[in-house]
């Protein structure tokens, strides 16, 4: 073999022996939540608002929203990329009997569900529903200006909120309350007139459920909601509980 050979066959061995260029590591995909707004009844104004604010939110604490009206997004290969689902303020039946199975398939993965407002108007036919959410709706009076009596300032939503939180909304009552929710706020039914649910009028709660976490908050009927400092905090705890941060 002659020296050319030689020379070229060890700067082979040479170029072989180099170490190969690491992998590029994969950036993690942000955790996202879907919301979700189909109404079959009244459509609130204020769902527009809202799914800004909860952008905002997104863009602001690292994790991605998506928004849909679009039931079909209820199969369980969808909804499973998502570690939260918010119906905000959806309304009467929105979900037919495939997609209500998916959504209890991907509760019990150990994902999360948050409510605002309307979302207890919402499925009256569907018992889990009922144990997700809650409570049913059973009307309200007009928007004004009640206090809120912040009853657990130890959980992320509620926090920071100051003990007497006076705030003006579409006060819901309830009816079909489940057992066992762990209430983190009440209406004082002295500072608004309307109220039907007496001295423990609960306006946000959270619980387990059926393997996953689920929170809901009433308020949310108009737009000044979605503006107020206070609530739209107090709505970016729950998602977060929701996401299981």
């Amino acid at each position: 073999m002659n020296a050319t050979w030689v020379l070229v066959l060890f700067a082979g061995f040479l170029l072989g022996c180099r170490e190969k260029p690491a992998p590029t590591p994969e950036v993690a995909a942000p955790p996202a939540v879907l919301v979700f707004s189909k109404t079959n009844g009244f459509r609130h104004a204020s769902i527009g608002t809202g799914i800004e604010a909860i952008r905002q939110l997104g863009r602001e604490n690292k994790f991605r929203v998506d928004t849909t009206t679009n039931a079909n997004k209820f199969r369980l290969d969808t909804l499973r990329k998502y570690q939260a689902v918010v119906f905000l303020s959806t309304t009467q039946d929105v979900l037919d009997a495939t997609q209500q199975t998916a959504f209890e398939q991907y509760i019990r993965l150990g994902r999360g569900f948050v409510g605002i407002h309307a979302a207890t108007d919402t499925e009256y036919s569907w018992p889990w529903y009922n144990g997700l959410v809650g409570a049913y709706f059973d009307g309200h009076p007009a928007v004004q200006q009640a206090t809120v009596r912040v009853t657990d300032k130890t959980h992320i939503a509620s926090n920071f909120l100051p003990d007497n939180w006076v705030r003006t909304d579409e006060w819901y009552n309830f009816r079909n309350m489940v057992p066992g929710l762990h209430v983190l706020a009440t209406l004082d039914e002295t500072t608004y007139t309307g109220g039907t649910n007496g001295a423990t009028h609960p306006i946000a709660w959270y619980h387990s459920y059926d393997g996953g976490r689920a929170f809901y908050t009433a308020g949310g009927h108009t737009d000044d909601s979605f503006r107020e400092p206070l609530f739209v905090r107090h709505l970016l705890g729950g998602i977060r509980y929701a996401m299981g941060q």
